[in-house]
């Protein structure tokens, strides 16, 4: 693993712990970083602006319905809204990986990342 893949996923960890205080599955966490594979190291990608729009609705249809295989419905979107709120209002952009990680375990669908 790279030393730069590390970084990143400490500091993964740490605002799961953090922001949403949970200890972080690293198992877990290290399978939704592969799913994202070279996003992470991608400055626009590797996060989620929770102010725009279109990037929430990515997140809703890219994420909770194709990947996780959800039903579509407004409580995914509330979801996603409740986990951008968690995260905090003064951090603009959150790490994509993190989001990703919340929702699949608030979802139940770790399953998701065999």
């Amino acid at each position: 693993m790279s030393k730069k893949k590390d970084a990143l996923l400490t500091e993964y960890a740490g605002d799961i712990s953090e922001k949403f205080s949970e200890t972080p599955d690293m198992k877990f966490l290290n399978k939704v970083v592969a799913g994202l594979g070279p996003a992470i190291y991608n400055r626009d990608a590797s996060f989620v602006s929770g102010s725009d729009a279109s990037e929430l609705e990515t997140v809703r249809t890219n994420f909770l319905i194709k990947k996780l295989g959800l039903d579509d419905g407004p409580h995914l979107m509330h979801a996603i809204k409740e986990v951008i709120r968690e995260y905090g209002t003064s951090e603009r952009n959150k790490h994509r990986a993190v989001v990703y990680y919340i929702l699949a375990r608030r979802f139940k669908k770790e399953d998701a990342y065999k």
